[in-house]
């Protein structure tokens, strides 16, 4: 188990303490309003942790606090991990970031693209191309989410049982395969919808490497990086210290929701959003990112793919806004490109929160969140367990800790 701790003094690498105590008050003022049950942020720089707080409950019924143990659900920060497997056997030669799924996943053969039309008066037309794994990797492929509104095609996902991404008892390859058989939304490679992309990845990874995806995640990846308390189930002594999901109600309370099963090998194992984790294999994880591909001697990828991963992969460097992102999301998403399966400052100035250029990270939809910043050599994860409504954190979390930035490292 990867336990965190402070290891230094935030004077001693560049922060203002009394800018980090800010950012506590800040994120323990939600808890003592009923809006978080509780959470754990850390902030590192050169991979040393300088700041690292705890408050409120992992579980508010049972009174059971926060600690720097606590299993959180991180669900879609599970899709960095699965692209760092991914990239691992390209490099390995096993497949190409430009080959086309169908090689690996037939299913996939022939897409459609929606034309027109809702519900049984779909129109569609064949694909002028397939769907490539690069386009898995940067939510380019044309696939969707059951839970939006936008289009006639998340109404196609809903009904055909998608509301959760995932039918009814199904595992990830009869999954997969309700996927393949509905129409994409648009051309692949030709905008970027955030969608169920990453369990495409998932069981990409499965019929490449001839394992299941939790066995390959934790030979290949978890393992050799010594984040024993990450996975997608709990073991029986790793269960006292689940951090309990709420989610947040019409009057901005909380209440316990339930989540993915985690209590005995899942059926359905999610590359976009199934893994536990804890804040120290986290913290580990983000290292490897920070340092290149490489932790404690255990190299995964060589710098040069971790940058390939890092750095904004939409088509003319565009940024999200610009390029066929939701409309709900557009505010979100200025000044943010997109890299393999994190998103990329690309423009600070446009930005909702203070940032740096080739920030990069992602969110999880409890309302965790981590990103690297290698221009400052800073890390940072925010745990929380609140599926939100109307709750936005995340702008204020980054601007209280980038005032908190006052000198260069060294």
């Amino acid at each position: 188990m990867a336990q965190l701790r402070q290891e230094v003094a935030p004077q001693d690498v560049g922060l203002d303490a009394k800018a980090l105590d800010r950012l506590d008050q800040h994120a323990a003022g939600l808890v003592d309003e009923g809006r978080l049950p509780g959470f754990l942020v850390s902030v590192a720089r050169g991979g040393r942790v300088a700041h690292l707080t705890t408050y409120g409950h992992r579980d508010l019924a049972a009174g059971l606090p926060v600690e720097a143990d606590t299993l959180w659900r991180i669900y879609s920060m599970t899709k960095p991990v699965t692209a760092v497997a991914v990239l691992m056997l390209v490099e390995e030669g096993l497949l190409t970031l430009d080959d086309p799924i169908d090689r690996y996943l037939p299913e996939f053969a022939d897409p459609r693209v929606y034309v027109s039309g809702s519900g049984d008066d779909v129109r569609t037309r064949p694909a002028a191309g397939p769907i490539r794994v690069r386009h898995l990797l940067t939510h380019t492929a044309g696939l969707t989410f059951a839970f939006y509104h936008d289009h006639p095609v998340d109404a196609l996902y809903r009904a055909a049982g998608l509301e959760s991404s995932v039918p009814s008892g199904a595992d990830l390859a009869e999954t997969i395969a309700v996927y393949a058989s509905l129409p994409l939304q648009f051309e692949p490679g030709t905008q970027w919808n955030y969608s169920v992309a990453t369990n495409v990845l998932g069981r990409l990874i499965e019929v490449v490497s001839g394992r299941p995806l939790d066995v390959f995640f934790a030979e290949r990846v978890l393992g050799p990086l010594g984040m024993t308390d990450t996975g997608f189930h709990l073991t029986p002594e790793q269960e006292p210290r689940l951090a309990e999901l709420y989610g947040e109600t019409e009057d901005g309370g909380i209440t316990p929701v339930p989540g993915l099963p985690v209590r005995g090998r899942p059926r359905f194992l999610s590359g976009s959003g199934g893994l536990l984790s804890s804040a120290g294999d986290y913290h580990r994880f983000m290292e490897l990112l920070r340092r290149g591909g490489e932790l404690d001697g255990v190299r995964l990828l060589s710098p040069a793919t971790l940058a390939l991963m890092t750095r904004n992969q939409l088509p003319g460097d565009a940024v999200l806004r610009e390029f066929g992102a939701p409309a709900h999301q557009e505010r979100a998403n200025d000044g943010l490109g997109f890299g393999f399966n994190v998103s990329v400052v690309t423009d600070p100035a446009r930005t909702l929160a203070p940032s740096a250029p080739g920030t990069f990270g992602w969110t999880g939809v409890a309302t965790t969140a981590f990103w690297v910043a290698p221009a400052l050599d800073l890390t940072v994860q925010f745990m929380t367990q609140v599926r939100p409504r109307t709750l936005k954190i995340f702008p204020d979390l980054r601007r209280l800790v980038h005032e908190a930035v006052v000198a260069p490292l060294g």
